[in-house]
């Protein structure tokens, strides 16, 4: 099929009504989560994935898919109003968001953020359908031996890339790998690391492990953090969201920039929006004339960092569906749809489930195409959402968690397994230990582990096929070079932050107090 064809199957499933229903939904879900501060996308995709099992596999990609761009269209809502970023990567937008807020003009903010983030994400979506084929058609060159390079280089990168300590990182993907271990080996049907309970010989519930570490854990942290929104209703009037003509002709540039520059890290795994963003906004305060305007509610500081976070949302498909190697958690949890459903990820996909890659890229358009409708005339409703007091919707998300897992299995088990994990998570969260890489590690495990026996079996037990061939040895050398580059850097940050807490604790002051 050539490419527009491809176009119009992908048009065609994405324009059911079944699928855009569920488009509409997930958008709407994901909105709603963004806008309340402390939850997060994980904890909604974690949450809603029960649902998955009763639905296609492509309704089901497209309803998760709207949720996890749903989340940082409206995550800048909370960022503006609030002050609390509704998601990570939101968090820079506060730094001009909330000023424009103070001065009356949060209707203004909230609109241009609309604009942005449709402007990134239809950006991020031209590169994905460009390009996701093409990095798939040189993927089917790869054996065994490449796909467990190319997984353990994501791991590593993850863990030592992104936020935190590289070694705490690495603990977390072990830790993952150690519990997607559990359960009937499918090679030698060995039963490994169940304790005599029945529930555990299918393995550790996804569901359950996702719903625990990312949900319960940040309900729980999230209690005494969140606070209610005092709003000015005049400020969110229609007439009163309308930009100047000033503040347009400002924002192209910044948006075409950010945009660039989150489709770039999209792709990369332990990066992503969050990254992204932040970056996009140092550079448009490094480009501008006028320096000293952001942090004061200059609207760059708005465009670029939101244009940037849903590119990369966009992006960040396409290691997953053209490699079958997610470069996040909930690309991750993505990857566990198409794996509960028998869909096997990866370079085949595309080839094989022609109608489930093309109509999930096409269904983003139609996603996006609603959040922008969807969020111009609602921004008063969204921000009087605000209002309820976290008190009152904390017991009700627990108590969706525990429907969720009950039916995902029918088994108490689970319910078990989430406060479990839950308690995991909160502990992980107050020692400061990542929960992404924990996530990475049990969904990559099992497909590591099978290639990394296949290659072995094919080599007869030469560990050497992993350098001999030119692909994987390549891989193999980047790999050693991110791990490190990741804890050198992560050994100097804690120097550096050692050293200046002696020089406060040898400041007079310091010497001088009373023990």
């Amino acid at each position: 099929m050539d490419f527009f064809s491809n176009i119009g199957l992908g048009f065609s499933v994405a324009l059911s009504l079944t699928n855009i229903f569920y488009c509409f939904l997930g958008a709407l879900l994901g909105t709603l989560v963004g806008v309340f501060p402390g939850l997060g996308v994980l904890a909604a995709i974690s949450m809603l994935f029960p649902l998955t099992f009763h639905l296609e596999p492509t309704t089901a990609l497209i309803m998760l898919a709207g949720i996890w761009y749903g989340t940082t269209y409206g995550g800048s809502t909370a960022s503006i109003l609030l002050n609390l970023p509704g998601t990570p990567a939101n968090a820079v937008t506060c730094l001009d968001g909330y000023p424009m807020a103070k001065q009356g003009r949060g209707g203004v903010a909230l609109f241009m953020t609309t604009v942005a983030s449709f402007f990134g994400a239809s950006f991020g979506i031209i590169l994905l359908t460009l390009f996701t084929p093409i990095i798939a058609e040189y993927a089917l060159q790869f054996g065994s031996a490449e796909y467990f390079a190319l997984m353990l280089m994501g791991l590593v990168a993850a863990s030592t890339i992104s936020e935190g300590s590289a070694i705490k990182g690495l603990a977390m993907v072990v830790l993952g790998i150690i519990i997607g271990l559990v359960g009937m080996d499918t090679q030698s049907a060995t039963v490994r690391f169940s304790f005599g309970i029945l529930g555990l010989l299918e393995g550790v519930s996804l569901i359950a492990l996702a719903m625990g570490v990312f949900g319960v854990a940040e309900i729980i942290m999230s209690v005494r953090r969140v606070k209610t929104a005092d709003i000015d209703p005049e400020s969110l009037k229609l007439k009163a969201i309308k930009p100047s003509r000033d503040e347009m002709r400002r924002s192209w540039f910044p948006m075409l920039r950010g945009s660039s520059m989150g489709s770039f890290f999209g792709t990369l795994p332990g990066t992503g929006p969050s990254i992204a963003a932040f970056l996009s906004y140092a550079i448009e305060k490094r480009i501008s004339r006028t320096p000293e305007r952001f942090g004061k509610g200059a609207i760059e500081g708005i465009m670029a960092p939101e244009a940037a976070n849903n590119a990369a949302d966009q992006t960040a498909f396409i290691p997953t569906l053209s490699l079958g190697v997610p470069g996040s958690a909930t690309m991750a949890l993505m990857l566990g749809v198409l794996m509960i459903h028998g869909v096997a990820p990866g370079p085949n996909l595309i080839s094989s489930q022609p109608e489930l890659f093309w109509g999930l890229i096409m269904s983003f358009w139609v996603g996006n195409l609603i959040l922008l409708l969807l969020n111009i005339p609602l921004i008063g409703v969204w921000v009087r959402m605000l209002t309820i007091p976290y008190h009152i919707l904390f017991p009700a998300v627990l108590a969706f968690i525990c429907i969720g897992a009950f039916t995902s299995g029918f088994s108490p088990l689970n319910v078990w397994m989430v406060f479990a994990f839950g308690v995991l998570g909160y502990l992980m969260r107050i020692f400061h230990f990542p929960g992404a890489p924990l996530l990475l590690g049990f969904v990559l495990g099992p497909l590591m582990e099978e290639h990394f026996r296949r290659a072995m079996v094919l080599s007869r037990g030469d560990f050497m096929t992993f350098f001999e061939r030119p692909i994987s040895a390549t891989i193999m050398a980047l790999t050693g070079l991110v791990l490190i580059w990741g804890v050198v850097s992560a050994e100097r940050s804690r120097k550096r932050q050692l050293l200046s807490e002696g020089e406060v604790d040898h400041t007079p002051e310091a010497t001088d107090r009373p023990t």
